[in-house]
Order: C-alpha cells, then structure tokens, then sequence
C-alpha cells in the first residue's frame, strides 16, 4: 500500500504467507471447494501476521493481495484490496475481481460511473486490505477454455491504463511473456505507482 509504514514489508510477509501455507497443505485431492476455504485462510493467516508485525515504524502496514490457482479447467482467485484478476477471452475482458475501494462503491451504489470511476481523485482509498482493520476476502471460481488468459496486476497498471489500452497490448502478442513485458514498458511511462503484472495463457 503506497503512502502508509512498510507497505513492502507487508507484501513480504503476504507473499511467504501464501507460499509456504499453500506449498505445505495443498495437494491434488483437494476438492475446488476445499482449495476456496484453503485460500481463505491462508488470507487470515497473513493478515494476523502482519497485524502482529506492524509496530513502532510499521504500524499501520498493509498490503493488497491477488492469487489465482490453476486446477485443470478451473482458476480459484482470492482477492483483497485493489488489486485485480482479469479473465480476458477471444480479445475480451468476461470478468474482473471488485475493488475493495471506496470509489467501487460510489460505482456499485449508482453515484458514479466506470469511466467517472477511472479518473475520480480518491480511487486510491482502500475500504479492505491485508493488515488493516478486519479484511474481506472474495473468493471466485471461474470456468477456463483453451487460449484464455488470466492477467493478474496490480493498481500501477489498471489505474492508469484504460481496459481498452490493456486489451490492445494483450491482443496484439500471443506469449504470456510478450503480454507481460510489453504491458510493463507500456505502463512504466504513465504510471506513478509500483506495477505487478503476472500473466497465465491456458
């Protein structure tokens, strides 16, 4: 979380978190279900442990938090916060996680639109992330075809490029690799913020 304490120190801990929870208690019998309850502890888990971490110069700590998890036809995505997981298929975008901010909600209510949303001054403002206050964890199963792909970024990237400029990019190279690489070089003119981009190509 840009502007707040150790905010790389809190996607540290949220990354080992996941990674080393996920590494020791997942295996392929796990049911789709039993993998959506699994992502939403380890969520938990890393939340408290920031929360437990977050003293003198880190207090106040926190972190946004996307994941995808690939079985077979099915991708399991944990979010919280604003960072995104875009599903795009044949040129499109079919779905994209919510974010977990007060401009979203303005959206959701009817006070603003998408595209007034985009360039709205407080976008930044978080109502859930890791560390902070208690979280909320939206976990969503979604249905893979061959050539779709997941593009999973942070908000230095999709608050500063429009959908419109992100398909474009996605469309024009076929490689997970090129996608990510040119959505960077793209994204590093415009953006001020850190940009995370992971590209999947099923």
């Amino acid at each position: 979380m840009g502007g707040h304490n150790a905010g790389e120190v809190a996607s540290k801990i949220a990354i080992e978190t996941l990674e080393e929870e996920f590494t020791k208690r997942y295996n392929k019998k796990l049911s789709i279900e039993e993998i959506k309850e699994l992502l939403r502890e380890i969520y938990n888990k890393a939340h408290e442990k920031i929360k437990e971490n977050a003293i003198e110069d880190k207090e106040g700590m926190g972190t946004t938090l996307t994941t995808a998890i690939i079985k077979g036809d099915k991708c399991i995505v944990g979010n919280c916060g604003d960072s995104r997981a875009y599903l795009i298929r044949n040129g499109k975008i079919i779905f994209k996680t919510k974010d977990h901010t007060l401009v979203q909600t303005l959206v959701d209510e009817g006070h603003i639109t998408e595209e007034e949303a985009f360039y709205h001054p407080m976008k930044n403002i978080l109502n859930y992330a890791l560390g902070i206050d208690d979280i909320k964890v939206d976990i969503y199963e979604l249905n893979l075809k061959k050539g779709d792909i997941i593009l999973l970024s942070s908000d230095g990237l999709h608050d500063y490029l429009k959908e419109s400029e992100i398909l474009k990019i996605v469309n024009e190279y076929s490689s997970p690799e090129l996608i990510a690489k040119e959505l960077l070089n793209y994204s590093l003119n415009i953006s001020k913020d850190n940009i995370s981009i992971i590209v999947y190509k099923h």
